[in-house]
């Protein structure tokens, strides 16, 4: 086990490498779930000023 986390001696560069690139993908998801928050609040509120609109229209 210790030979596999020492990797040859490289180690001590590739865990901290997949350690960063797990947190910037776990960034990337967090932000993307949070703007598709945003987006879909934004959405249904111009379709219910849109339903507003049409219905006082009529």
């Amino acid at each position: 086990m210790s030979d596999f986390l020492s990797m040859g001696g490289y180690g001590a560069y590739v865990w901290p490498s997949f350690a960063l690139t797990a947190f910037i993908l776990v960034g990337l998801l967090v932000q993307t779930l949070a703007e598709r928050r945003r987006n879909l609040r934004r959405l249904e509120q111009l379709r219910s000023l849109r339903r507003g609109r049409t219905d006082s229209s009529e």
